[in-house]
């Protein structure tokens, strides 16, 4: 299955890059030019080519290449449309603005991060701070949170990943913007959530994090509570809605001020129940 979605995902990528001809030759093509988070990008693909199939006279790229990427790409303007699965930065906002781009933000879905484990480990749960000490280098061993005698092996994205700087933030952090913990220097950085959903997969002693939309049925999810004594929620289109799990975020385009032409038209249907529908297919959160 993995291999038959590797498949659907390379296609939909090739199809939409080249883009579909018009139906009408005098009817010169409209581009598109889409960039930013690894999260987003396969729901970003899913919609470009949904889009591109009733608009034949448009074509969208997508790639991907983390928050960071996007968003750089907009201060060059570059792109259209940035994706990011993290706000944009004070700093950047400045570098954009000094360049004579005004970001614009739009959140066009939300997302759960989910901790994950290898389902033959027996934690089931995690406090935010147990997590906070594990991937601080406090916590390195399974025994200390209920599980056996084995060495704990920390998993995250790359610092270029909007989804490392918000779990950083959300989880290492806990939120407080005077914290300055930081990632365990033994923690492996790899660059794609596949890369982290593998290691997992092979490995009873890892545990990293990933959007819910990513986390295959094979692999055990963490249930948590935001504080000690708290209720262990799992993560879901529920929990997310009804605001009970704890790791949970809006994902973003950035436009260059506010959109026009094929772009704005591009973002309205993007907010319409039927790209929305596609939002929950893909195990995201619908934002309507």
């Amino acid at each position: 299955m993995k291999r038959v979605l590797t498949f659907y995902f390379l296609f939909s990528f090739i199809l939409i890059s080249c883009g579909t001809p018009s139906t009408d030759s005098n009817s010169p093509a409209q581009y598109i030019e889409n960039k930013g988070s690894d999260t987003i990008v396969n729901l970003a693909l899913a919609w470009a080519e949904r889009y591109q199939s009733e608009r034949p006279d448009v074509r969208i790229s997508v790639t991907g290449g983390g928050s960071g990427t996007g968003i750089a790409a907009l201060i060059n303007g570059t792109v259209d449309l940035a994706n990011a699965s993290r706000q944009i930065k004070e700093e950047e906002i400045a570098e954009a603005q000094s360049k004579g781009i005004e970001p614009l933000e739009h959140i066009i879905a939300r997302d759960a991060i989910a901790v994950i484990v290898n389902p033959d480990n027996p934690v089931s749960q995690l406090t935010l701070q147990q997590i906070a000490d594990i991937y601080s280098g406090v916590i390195t061993n399974w025994s200390e949170v209920g599980g056996e005698d084995r060495p704990i092996v920390k998993l995250s994205r790359e610092t270029n990943s909007g989804t490392h700087v918000y779990f950083l933030e959300t989880v290492l952090r806990l939120g407080d913007s005077e914290n300055k913990t930081l990632f365990s220097t033994d923690t492996l950085l790899l660059p794609s959530s596949e890369g982290i959903i593998a290691e997992v997969r092979q490995n009873p002693n890892a545990i990293g994090y990933d959007g819910l939309g990513y986390v295959p049925h094979d692999l055990k999810m963490i249930a948590i509570a935001e504080e000690a004594g708290g209720a262990y929620v799992l993560p879901a289109i529920e929990t997310v809605n009804d605001k009970t799990y704890p790791i949970a975020r809006d994902l973003y385009m950035y436009t260059n001020g506010e959109a026009t032409g094929v772009t704005k038209a591009y973002l309205d249907w993007i907010l319409s129940s039927e790209a929305q529908e596609i939002v929950a297919e893909l195990g995201f959160v619908p934002v309507k």
